[in-house]
């Protein structure tokens, strides 16, 4: 309930609980010029996919 209602070490709590989902989920297959292939995260979604979730958090409701 904290969470949503905007405490900010709560809402750390659980986008550190995702981080590795998240991370997961923003993991990108590159390769180089010699086509050896390279896995990273795209900071820009991983950021994004974050960003989702505080909204996601916020905007909950308890029915």
């Amino acid at each position: 309930m904290s969470a949503a209602s905007g405490d900010v070490e709560a809402i750390n709590r659980i986008l550190k609980h995702y981080e590795g989902y998240i991370a997961v989920l923003s993991t990108r297959k590159l390769y180089d010029e010699y086509g050896n292939l390279h896995y990273c995260v795209d900071e820009t979604l991983r950021r994004r996919l974050e960003t989702k979730l505080i909204t996601k958090i916020l905007k909950f409701k308890i029915a």
